[in-house]
C-alpha cells in the first residue's frame, strides 16, 4: 500500500461552493486559534482571495471591502468577549454605462 500524499486528500475533499449554506464549530484551545487567525490574517492581507481547509472540505472564497469587524464584551457575571468578522462575498460585476 502506498503513502497517501496531500494532493490524494485535496481530491477527495469536498468543495463548498456558492448556493450552499455550510457551518462548522469547533473548540479549539488558544494556541490553536491564534495559528489559524495568523494564518487567515495573512491570506486577508496579501490578497482577495482565501480558502479554508480540513482532510473533508474546502472552502475557497473570493471576498470584497470593505470587511465588518465587531468586538462585543458582557462584562457581567462570567466575563466573555466575541469578536466577528464578517466578509462580504466579491462579485465581478460592472456597473452599467452611462450615454
Amino acid at each position: 500500500m502506498t503513502p497517501e500524499t496531500d494532493d490524494d486528500r485535496a481530491d477527495e475533499r469536498t468543495t463548498i461552493r456558492s448556493g450552499r449554506k455550510f457551518e462548522q464549530e469547533y473548540r479549539l484551545d488558544a494556541a490553536e486559534v491564534g495559528t489559524f487567525l495568523i494564518k487567515l490574517g495573512e491570506q486577508l492581507r496579501d490578497g482577495d482571495d482565501l480558502t479554508i481547509v480540513t482532510d473533508d472540505w474546502e472552502l475557497p472564497f473570493a471576498f470584497g471591502e470593505p470587511l465588518d469587524l465587531e468586538l462585543e464584551f458582557d462584562g457581567v457575571g462570567e466575563p466573555e468577549l466575541e469578536i466577528e468578522l464578517e466578509l462580504p462575498g466579491r462579485t465581478d460585476e460592472k456597473a452599467p454605462d452611462i450615454e
